[in-house]
């Protein structure tokens, strides 16, 4: 976020606020496209970050077999509680996107509390999911359909609670000047 790169829950606020602005088929379709677009960046993005950094040796085993580890637990959720999980988690990554241009010195320390809020609570986000997601495929811990119904449960209540809640929150304070 501070390096602007382009995180799926990152842009789901910046993205719906000109929909929601004016409304229209064609600006649904473009803002799908540009959701569609970023997700599956992002995916592809871990997926090759964890199958390299697990599969050739450039991360040590025993560190590999703690991330696996941890990524189990991810994998543990029932798709309801993956969903629901995901909505404060998407509700805080829009928190941040929406205080970063007011943020000036502070920018930093609002991700890493934010982010630390997120994993406090022990909620779900897309892309970091996919990236547990990724590296339990690669190591033999999940099947396909299984990480693709997770996947799809955290990145409903991630879209849900960043973009739903919070992007709804944030028009009607701006409607006026837009």
């Amino acid at each position: 976020m501070l390096g602007r790169v382009r995180l799926f829950t990152e842009k789901t606020v910046t993205a719906v606020l000109p929909l929601l602005a004016e409304w229209s088929r064609a600006r649904l379709g473009h803002t799908a496209r540009l959701w569609g677009v970023v997700l599956l960046a992002n995916i592809v993005g871990t997926f090759v970050t964890t199958a390299l950094g697990s599969q050739a040796g450039l991360i040590p085993p025993e560190h590999v077999a703690a991330m696996v580890e941890v990524a189990a637990r991810f994998a543990e959720n029932t798709l309801p509680s993956a969903f629901l999980y995901g909505v404060p988690a998407g509700f805080l990554i829009a928190a941040i996107v929406w205080v970063m241009p007011s943020a000036e010195t502070a920018r930093f320390s609002i991700v890493v509390w934010f982010t630390y809020l997120i994993a406090l609570g022990d909620f779900t986000h897309v892309v970091v999911g996919s990236a547990k997601l990724s590296l339990l495929l690669v190591s033999g811990g999940i099947d396909i359909p299984r990480a693709t119904g997770l996947l799809l449960a955290t990145l409903a209540g991630n879209i849900v609670g960043g973009t739903g809640l919070f992007a709804l929150l944030a028009h009607a304070q701006i409607k006026e000047e837009m």
